[in-house]
């Protein structure tokens, strides 16, 4: 996997939507953007790290920061999920892998013995002239929505 360090401009992308739109980059210019990838939706850690998003998105509007979860989900099970879930911010699918590659979260895991393709749970916050502000890879899902936010208050 390549690594996006800080400073960096964002790859710009231009991916499905829940909604059925297309979602872009340039989309979030002149605002902050918390962009997660998250590995599958409806399972465990990414229910619990999307509720935590959801939870305190008031706090990241008032912060003048956009959310968008990215997966490698059909379009379909994201809209499943978005509606199960009643999330309040956009979810984006890549299911090419070609955003996910560029951003450097797609790559060679393993798990239980086995290995195989997938996406590491990642989050950048871009800031509002579209360069990456902060990043954090390999990321635990407890704490992580209060820690992005902390950071987006702060930019």
């Amino acid at each position: 996997m390549t690594t996006i360090a800080a400073g960096e401009p964002a790859p710009d992308f231009e991916l499905p939507g829940d909604d059925g739109g297309i979602v872009r980059l340039a989309d979030f210019r002149g605002r902050k953007l918390v962009l997660y990838f998250y590995p599958k939706a409806s399972t465990p850690g990414c229910t619990i790290e999307a509720h935590d998003f959801n939870r305190l998105l008031p706090e990241f509007e008032k912060a003048g920061t956009s959310v968008l979860g990215v997966s490698a989900d059909p379009a379909k099970a994201l809209v499943k999920f978005r509606d199960k879930e009643c999330l309040a911010f956009p979810l984006a699918t890549d299911e090419s892998h070609d955003m996910l590659s560029a951003y450097g979260v797609w790559g060679e895991k393993s798990m239980y013995g086995k290995t195989f393709m997938g996406i590491e749970r990642s989050t950048l916050l871009i800031d509002a002239e579209g360069r990456v502000a902060q990043v954090w890879p390999k990321v635990k899902v407890a704490g992580h929505a209060e820690a992005v936010l902390a950071a987006a208050q702060a930019l």
